[in-house]
């Protein structure tokens, strides 16, 4: 029977995990490499060898709804895209509200993770650490969580580029950029059109003599700043705008694309991608078509080789007297400490069930959580994986076969491949809602909307209609949080809040700033609907609005 629960890393993945042993009566305890908790988010002034590092000026692309807790509601008063400082202040409100830190310990490393010889009747690891004093202890532990993530190992593809070994310039991956100090009057060249890469380019623009952002292959470019100035992705992360994609990829692919393309052309700007804009993750930059504009930032094509101090582009176009090279050229995943047979690839992806679970051990006490990537913030996805692993330990919730395991993970590859544009530095992407919605059938935590529209057509409509904020899974079933209904009811004054500092006065007959939101974008996506299902919930709306 599963007790004890080794988890390794106390970044976001870390956090929720050790919560969702101790809501199923686990006892979890944590390893975490570094002095402090936040992993990614934990800002260090030197760059720390073996873990993932932000630069200073760094801001969360998902608004604090959406990558909330789904039982712990952002504060109010905090900005919808927080600073990483900010998101490492919740972190830490969230570690303290749940008690989570004594469960942690700190400058503490895995070294390895190894199956006791009994494992096939057991299923218990021995877990190997490594204290920051060289002090070496081995435990047993009946499952182990890792949340060690992906932006740990940069990828650095110098034979790629030719010449670079006598550049004659300095050049670094962007895992190790920090801020632009000692690049003023810099000619600087960004490789990369991540979003690393465009954030770093935006960030050195602003002291640079000139930058110049070399894209592959393009990207399309959003704004945190949506309609009317909320938050972009709660417009765009509803059940509804689900359902409307899978019914209608194609249109609704393009009609995204065309509005992007309104904000500022892609293709004049020298950004627009080959791919269309579901099958790889946008670029989240408000700053980037500002410093295109006025010259700041200047876009060119991949590089084809390194002359002295000169770049040249596959173009034929040159630059002279480059300073500085930036390759924010991704990152490559890593899990020394694990058994190889572990670290099976099915295409470019770890071979694993529902990118949690390895289908050859023989007992389910090893998962993965937070090797994920979607169209949304990775808080709710790790969440409801952990939620999901613990219960798979307690034998609450049991797997397929391997056999059935490893053809679905086989199936998933292929569509996966299909559907996205993976790479062995982004070698997996799910669709955001239906992932969640798939894991959360499997805890028993998935909202009933067509019930939820008989007893609570209030609450039912938000959820359809709105932004699918992680409060939906915590409605009902295991883990089920009397504050849900209220948070989601209540996510839009949050939204508002942190805008109300300097209040302008409305009308007594207006409706309130915050119902105005709710009618606004309620209306927009049921003008998308046919017509006797508009009239349907205009006539639910008129309803509430009159309650």
């Amino acid at each position: 029977m599963v007790q004890k629960v080794a988890v390794i890393g106390a970044g976001i993945s870390g956090l929720t995990s050790i919560k969702a042993c101790l809501d199923e009566g686990l006892e979890p305890t944590c390893f975490e490499s570094s002095h402090d908790i936040g992993g990614l988010w934990r800002f260090k002034d030197k760059p720390e060898p073996g873990r993932a590092n932000i630069y200073r000026s760094v801001i969360i692309n998902s608004s604090k709804e959406i990558m909330a807790f789904s039982d712990f509601p952002p504060p109010a008063e905090l900005p919808n895209n927080m600073h990483h400082s900010e998101v490492l202040q919740y972190l830490r409100l969230y570690g303290q509200a749940f008690k989570l830190m004594q469960h942690i310990h700190f400058q503490t490393t895995v070294v390895s993770v190894r199956q006791r010889l009994d494992f096939d009747a057991t299923g218990q690891w021995e877990v190997e650490t490594e204290k920051r004093e060289g002090q070496r202890e081995t435990i047993v532990f009946d499952a182990v969580i890792v949340c060690t993530g992906h932006f740990t190992k940069p990828h650095l593809p110098l034979t790629d580029f030719p010449g670079i070994e006598s550049f004659e310039g300095r050049y670094f991956h962007s895992w190790d950029y920090r801020n632009a100090e000692g690049l003023h009057g810099k000619r600087v060249v960004v490789i990369g059109i991540g979003n690393s890469g465009g954030d770093i380019a935006v960030d050195i623009s602003r002291v640079a003599e000139k930058v110049y952002l070399s894209a592959r292959s393009g990207a399309w470019v959003v704004g945190r700043v949506g309609e009317g100035g909320l938050p972009g992705d709660l417009i765009g992360t509803s059940r509804m705008h689900t359902v409307l994609e899978n019914l209608f990829p194609s249109w609704i692919s393009t009609r995204v694309e065309k509005k992007l393309n309104k904000a500022f052309d892609h293709k004049l700007y020298g950004l627009k991608p080959n791919h269309g804009f579901y099958t790889q993750m946008p670029v989240v930059n408000d700053d980037l078509p500002a410093r295109i504009i006025s010259g700041r930032v200047q876009v060119k094509p991949n590089v084809k080789e390194f002359c002295g101090s000169s770049v040249v582009f596959v173009d034929g176009s040159i630059i002279d007297k480059v300073d500085v090279v930036v390759f924010s050229t991704g990152y490559n995943y890593s899990f020394p400490f694990l058994p190889s047979t572990l670290q099976a690839k099915s295409g470019y992806r770890l071979r694993l069930y529902k990118h949690v679970f390895p289908p050859a051990l023989s007992q389910p006490t090893l998962a993965v959580v937070g090797f994920i990537r979607g169209f949304g913030a990775v808080n709710p996805l790790a969440e409801m994986q952990a939620r999901w692993a613990t219960r798979v330990f307690k034998g609450l919730t049991t797997l397929p076969s391997e056999e059935n395991m490893i053809k679905e993970i086989e199936k998933d590859t292929i569509t996966m491949h299909k559907r996205f544009a993976c790479s062995e530095r982004n070698p997996l992407q799910v669709d955001y809602i239906p992932y969640l919605d798939s894991l959360a059938e499997l805890v028993g935590v998935r909202p009933n909307i067509p019930w939820l529209l008989l007893k609570d057509p209030r609450l039912a409509l938000q959820i359809f209609l709105g932004p699918c904020t992680p409060y939906q899974y915590r409605l009902t079933g295991p883990g089920q949080w009397a504050g849900a209904r209220q948070a989601i009811l209540t996510q839009w004054e949050r939204v508002v809040q942190p805008f109300r500092t300097r209040v302008i006065p409305e009308p007594e007959t207006r409706p309130s700033s915050t119902r105005s939101i709710i009618v606004t974008f309620s209306g927009a996506a049921l003008l998308c609907l046919p017509d006797y299902i508009f009239l349907l919930f205009m006539g639910i709306i008129s309803k509430l609005l009159k309650d």
